[in-house]
């Protein structure tokens, strides 16, 4: 496919996602109807797709379309608007050629401004943005309309870091370690070569994103782990590499366990689920961690399209969910045990605002630690606290 064939089909799937289907399945539907797309094809519509989703409010100043979003995409990758022009030539499967009323939208959108505009996020959701992170509100909107990058963790039950670097280099993958977490690797060249890497399927590495290894170093040492919201594993998976603790996990949707099974298997790590009432008969637990669902919005660069999907009912219930969660999973943890409350969020009302709620609502609980990961540190944005339970508790 020719570049303007790329846009042209990038153009079709937002199209078909602004009209209700998710982003991911409107790539899959074209890529079934485009059989003659080859791999580097269907990469390079993929990243032009989501390079408009996160930036989707900046993009929409010319009109919400999927032809609107693409133009704008393309004034900001090419150097000139001469380029511009020549990828929209209307000639073979490029898009049509630009219009007067187009190129004028186009010469006055640089000069508009609005916090939609400049945050790419709902007018609502910056201002919780800014209640959150004050004067770093700006740059990290800005943090979060860039692709993120691809981190890897080094499971040391299956080799060393340098061992690692050295089998994914054979495969043409190169990494660099990452300040943030000992056994993180950065993908800084092929990061598509991974799934099909000699690392990846012998269980040297697994996919995790820098911050979420970070916070799983940190937590305390247990001889019993239950992790409440596993969803796919990763956490547990981390956690059972670097502790021998007997390993538990549980999710509200057995579905989203589904492929726990294989990467324990893996890694070489043993882990068991367990039901919700297999929970109950099977604590206490010295340590429950409850990463929780939220807005995503630590993890809007991998997901951008949940910021415009969001709403402020569901964010609303969204807090609700959450403080379920911390009084179901809080009796499932021992005396003088933790429970760590985890969200991929950097909102405070996701965060800090619900652990002094639980404190206040629930007697015999103390938080002993709290921080927060912002993207600026490179991974997604995270926040972690610790509730201790009282031997009275």
């Amino acid at each position: 496919m020719t570049p303007s064939a790329r846009l042209s089909a990038a153009i079709e799937v937002l199209d078909q996602y602004l009209s209700g289907t998710a982003a991911e399945k409107a790539l899959t539907n074209w890529a079934r109807r485009s059989r003659f797309a080859g791999s580097k094809d269907r990469a390079a519509v993929r990243d032009i797709v989501f390079d408009c989703l996160r930036k989707r409010g900046a993009y929409a100043r010319i009109g919400l379309t999927g032809r609107g979003l693409v133009l704008c995409h393309a004034v900001e990758v090419c150097e000139t608007h001469d380029e511009v022009k020549a990828l929209f030539d209307g000639e073979g499967h490029a898009p049509s050629v630009i219009t007067v009323e187009e190129d004028t939208n186009l010469f006055q959108m640089r000069h508009q401004a609005s916090d939609e505009m400049m945050y790419n996020m709902p007018a609502w959701l910056c201002g919780e943005l800014k209640a959150s992170l004050g004067d770093d509100a700006a740059v990290v909107a800005h943090a979060l309309t860039a692709r993120a990058a691809v981190f890897l963790r080094v499971n040391l039950s299956r080799g060393s870091v340098n061992a690692a670097i050295k089998s994914l280099a054979s495969d043409e993958i190169k990494t660099q370690q990452h300040e943030l977490s000992p056994n993180a690797l950065q993908v800084v060249e092929n990061p598509r070569k991974v799934a099909g890497s000699a690392a990846y399927n012998s269980g040297k590495v697994e996919l995790q994103d820098v911050a979420s290894q970070a916070l799983c170093f940190g937590l305390p040492a247990a001889s019993r782990m239950l992790d409440y919201c596993a969803g796919g594993g990763g956490k547990v998976l981390a956690y059972g590499d670097a502790n021998s603790a007997a390993l538990f996990a549980h999710d509200a949707n057995p579905q989203r366990l589904r492929d726990l099974e294989p990467r324990a298997k893996r890694a070489g790590v043993k882990i068991r689920v367990l039901s919700k009432k297999a929970c109950q008969k099977a604590e206490p637990f010295d340590l429950v961690l409850c990463d929780v669902p939220c807005s995503g919005s630590g993890a809007w660069r991998r997901s951008p399209e949940g910021k415009w999907a969001l709403t402020e009912d569901a964010f609303h219930k969204l807090l609700d969910v959450q403080q379920d969660i911390l009084r179901e999973a809080a009796p499932l943890v021992a005396e003088g045990g933790v429970l760590a409350f985890a969200t991929c969020s950097v909102f405070r009302r996701e965060n800090e605002e619900q652990i002094q709620r639980f404190c206040a609502e629930n007697d015999g609980w103390e938080c002993t630690f709290q921080h927060r990961f912002s993207p600026l540190d490179g991974g997604d944005g995270f926040y972690i606290a610790y509730l201790t339970r009282s031997p009275q508790g």
